[in-house]
């Protein structure tokens, strides 16, 4: 079951994808490994590692009209699909599609490290999150970071926050960022494909300081 907010519906696909449905519009997030519900009216892509940039599960979804939204990154990769409409984004800016305003923030790694000094999602390669604002609802998908200062001023509904560790803040990191930012509703992610598992959304849950909804892949 998805979880509504106001007249937003918000549905896990597993891992960090998502489908954010309002008045009959769909916006997916990072789908990886999904079962299509639809075709998409904008499909916002975090950064370009295989698991958040999947352009077959991208193909499932994707009509003439779509928009893309991602960070520079990902561009040459979109550019394989020939379709849809390309909206490339750095951490700051705000692009309005469909009735929607797209806010990209900062999304990195602190302290996540792939080999001694070099972590997995450094500040400079320009990755983000988004704030999603659709029917007076804001939602914040944190894509793959760490509790980075840029989080700490967010002012939103619900908050998409990965919880599994290893490339992502940790339950106990993520429970820091949302009592620190206080959405109104808090939903983990990144869990159950690639590391982590349920144990750690239940742990976040027990931390947070926050309505925590544990959803059930879809």
């Amino acid at each position: 079951m998805g979880f509504k907010y106001n007249d937003v519906e918000i549905i896990w696909l597993g891992h960090a994808g998502f489908l954010i449905t309002y008045q009959g519009k769909r916006f997916y997030v990072d789908p990886f490994k999904i079962r299509p519900k639809g075709a998409a009216d904008a499909i916002l892509v975090t950064h370009d590692h295989f698991d958040h940039l999947s352009l077959e599960d991208i193909k499932k979804i994707l009509k003439p009209e779509t928009y893309l939204v991602a960070p520079e990154a990902c561009r040459e990769k979109l550019k394989l699909l020939g379709s849809g409409i390309v909206k490339i984004v750095k951490p700051g800016d705000v692009v309005e599609i469909d009735g929607a305003r797209v806010e990209a923030v900062p999304a990195y790694n602190v302290n996540k490290f792939r080999a001694p000094g070099v972590v997995y999602h450094p500040k400079e390669e320009g990755f983000v999150g988004y704030v999603l604002e659709v029917g007076g609802v804001r939602i914040y998908h944190a894509g793959d970071t760490d509790f980075v200062q840029e989080l700490r001023g967010l002012k939103v509904d619900v908050a998409l926050v990965p919880v599994s560790g290893t490339f992502v803040m940790t339950a106990e990191e993520a429970a820091e960022a949302v009592n620190a930012f206080k959405p109104k509703v808090a939903i983990p992610m990144h869990y159950g494909a690639i590391v982590g598992s349920r144990d750690d959304a239940e742990r976040f849950k027990k931390l947070a300081e926050v309505d925590v909804v544990i959803l059930e892949k879809e």
